[in-house]
C-alpha cells in the first residue's frame, strides 16, 4: 500500500519549519528588523571630536584675521602702532579722506599703581603716536570726563600733548563731558582749546595726600610695633606711628614732619599752577590771529584754585575754559583750526580677540570703593600724591 507523501500529516513526514516573523516598518525608515534582535547602538562620546574642530577652525580662522588686519593696516599706512594691538575705529563717516581723532580720558587717571592692564597715561600716548604718523588726521579731540588721579599719570598725558602740539603742529582740543575736575582739569590745560558745557564740574585745582594710622586700635588690642630706622623721619607718616600722648622731643618731631609734607605737596600745587598758566597762555597766542583767539585767564584766577569744584560756565568767565558747548562744538571748533569743511570722526581701539578669554579667566578683579559722585574709583592708596577732588575718599 502506497503512501500519500501530499498528506500534511503523515506521521512519516517532518513538522514543517515556520519562517522568520518579521515585524513591518513605516517604508520612510529603511529595512525591516528581525524581532528579538537588539537595534544597533549608535557611537557616543564624538561630541569632543565636533568641538575641537570648530574650535580648531574658529582659532585658525583668527589667526588669519589678524594676519589679514596687519597687512591691510600696513598697505594703508601702518596705522597699527608697534607693541600695540590698536585699530582704528570710525565713529562718523563723511564724503572725504580728512580725519579728526578722538581720544578719550575717562575715569580715574591712574599711573604705575593701575593692578592690571594698560595705564590711561600709556594708552593715551599711544593713540597720539597714531594721529601723528597718520597724514589725514588733521586734529584731535581729547573728550575728558574724569575727576581726576595721580600726579604723574596726570603729568604724563599733559606732557604728551603738549608734545604732539610742538612737534606735529596739530591742534588737540579739550571736551569736557560732566566731570574734568582737577587732573582731568590738568591734562585739559596744555589743549589749544578748551570746551566746557555750562553744567560740567571741572576747577578742583589741587593736591590731595592720604595716609593712614591705625596705632589707637594697635594699643586697644595690644599690639606694640618696634621700628629701627637710620634716621628719625624713615618712618614718616608710618601707619604704626604714635600721635597722641607724646613728648615735648615728639611733638615738635610730629610737627616738622607735617611740615616736610606739606612742603612737597605745594611743590606738586606750584606745577599744576604752572600747568594751568603755561597751557592758557601758549593757547593764547597760538589763536591770536583767529577771528576768536579765546579766553585769556582772568587776574583772580588763583584765588579759585584752591581746590574747589565750579561750573564750566564760572570757568569760561575766569578764562580757564575757551568756549561753552557739547562735543559737537569741539568737532566745529576743531574743523575751523584744521581748515577742513568736514572730517571723518575716528578713535583706537582695541580689537576683539578670542585668545583674550584666557587672560580674562586669569585675572582678579581689583579692589573698587564707592564715592559721592555716584563712579566705582579704586581706593585711594597711602603714599601717592592725587590731583582729585576732596569728594573721593
Amino acid at each position: 500500500m502506497e503512501t500519500d507523501s501530499s498528506q500534511p500529516n503523515s506521521p512519516s513526514s517532518p513538522p514543517p519549519i515556520p519562517p522568520p516573523l518579521v515585524t513591518p516598518r513605516p517604508a520612510s525608515s529603511g529595512a525591516p528588523t528581525a524581532v528579538g534582535v537588539a537595534p544597533r547602538k549608535e557611537k557616543k562620546g564624538s561630541g569632543w571630536r565636533i568641538a575641537a574642530i570648530i574650535l580648531g577652525v574658529l582659532l585658525l580662522g583668527l589667526l588669519g584675521f589678524n594676519v589679514l588686519r596687519v597687512v591691510l593696516s600696513l598697505a594703508d599706512g601702518g596705522r597699527l602702532a608697534a607693541g600695540t594691538r590698536l585699530q582704528e575705529v570710525t565713529v562718523e563717516s563723511h564724503a572725504t579722506r580728512e580725519k579728526i581723532a578722538i581720544i578719550p580720558v575717562q575715569g580715574i587717571i591712574m599711573g604705575a599703581s593701575q593692578p592690571v592692564g594698560r595705564t590711561l597715561a600709556k594708552s593715551v600716548e599711544e593713540k597720539l603716536k597714531l594721529a601723528a604718523k597718520d597724514h589725514r588726521v588733521k586734529a584731535v579731540i581729547l573728550r575728558v570726563d574724569s575727576p581726576g588721579g595721580e600726579v604723574l599719570a596726570s603729568d604724563d598725558i599733559a606732557k604728551a600733548i603738549e608734545r604732539f602740539q610742538q612737534k606735529h603742529n596739530k591742534p588737540v582740543i579739550a571736551s569736557m563731558g560732566s566731570l574734568a575736575a582737577s587732573g582731568g582739569y590738568y591734562v585739559s590745560a596744555p589743549c589749544r582749546w578748551i570746551v566746557a558745557h555750562e553744567l560740567t564740574m571741572t576747577g578742583s585745582i589741587g593736591v590731595i595726600f592720604q595716609t593712614l594710622n591705625f596705632r589707637g586700635l594697635m594699643n586697644k588690642v595690644g599690639i606694640r610695633p618696634i621700628t629701627y630706622t637710620s634716621g628719625k623721619f624713615k618712618d614718616m607718616l608710618s601707619f604704626s606711628k604714635e600721635v597722641d600722648n607724646l613728648t615735648p622731643e615728639q611733638t615738635a618731631e610730629l610737627k616738622e614732619e607735617e611740615a616736610l609734607v606739606r612742603k612737597m605737596i605745594g611743590e606738586v600745587y606750584d606745577r599744576f599752577k604752572s600747568v594751568v598758566a603755561d597751557g592758557r597762555k601758549l593757547a593764547n597766542g597760538k589763536n591770536s590771529s583767529n577771528a576768536d583767539p579765546g579766553r585769556t585767564l582772568s587776574d583772580k584766577w588763583t584765588d579759585f584754585a584752591d581746590g574747589r569744584i565750579i561750573s564750566g560756565t564760572e570757568a569760561y568767565e575766569l578764562g580757564l575754559v575757551d568756549e561753552l558747548g557739547g562735543f559737537e562744538t569741539a568737532v566745529k571748533r576743531a574743523l575751523k583750526f584744521a581748515g577742513i569743511p568736514e572730517a571723518n570722526l575716528v578713535t583706537y581701539q582695541e580689537p576683539f580677540d578670542l585668545l583674550d578669554l584666557f587672560g580674562i579667566l586669569g585675572k582678579s578683579e581689583s579692589k573698587a570703593v564707592k564715592v559721592d559722585l555716584g563712579l566705582d574709583v579704586p581706593k585711594l592708596q597711602a603714599g601717592l600724591y592725587y590731583l582729585a577732588p576732596a569728594l573721593v575718599r
